[in-house]
């Protein structure tokens, strides 16, 4: 990866649907040639995918929540899909420490989150955290600061 890369990969992360013409002009070179840079970057899995950023709230999902979740490690098979399945949860992670999931979840209300938490509860204790504002959005690391 050089910085005409580095230059690509940011103006994606800033405008995903970014005309190939305007990247090309930007890095001061042809169209064929980013096109290829660019797909090169998708096959090597440093581009994983192009996304809509979608307002939760406008969509009816105002309730946002952290959940930590005791899991012992023989229930993996179990967990994952059931996690992975649900609509409502954007993000789980395996981590550190005395919990060893972390999920992010979006729910419409408290009583849809509150059932949740009870089928959840059955792999283990959980701890929740309902977020009361988001200072900062999640990002991407920013790629401009690698040159």
């Amino acid at each position: 990866m050089d910085s005409i890369d580095i230059k690509i990969l940011s103006l994606l992360q800033k405008n995903a649907r970014m005309p190939l013409k305007q990247i090309a002009e930007s890095v001061f070179l042809s169209s064929p040639a980013t096109a290829a840079r660019i797909e090169r970057l998708e096959s090597d899995g440093i581009i994983g995918g192009y996304h809509a950023e979608v307002n939760l709230k406008k969509l009816g999902f105002p309730i946002i929540a952290f959940i930590n979740l005791e899991l012992e490690p023989n229930q993996k098979p179990e967990f994952y899909p059931f996690i992975c399945s649900h609509p409502n949860v954007l993000e789980c992670n395996c981590v550190t420490g005395h919990f060893s999931m972390h999920i992010k979840v979006a729910f419409d209300s408290t009583e849809n989150l509150d059932l949740f938490i009870g089928n959840l509860q059955k792999f283990g204790k959980t701890e929740t955290q309902i977020a009361f504002s988001t200072p900062q959005e999640p990002r991407g690391v920013t790629v401009e600061k690698l040159l």
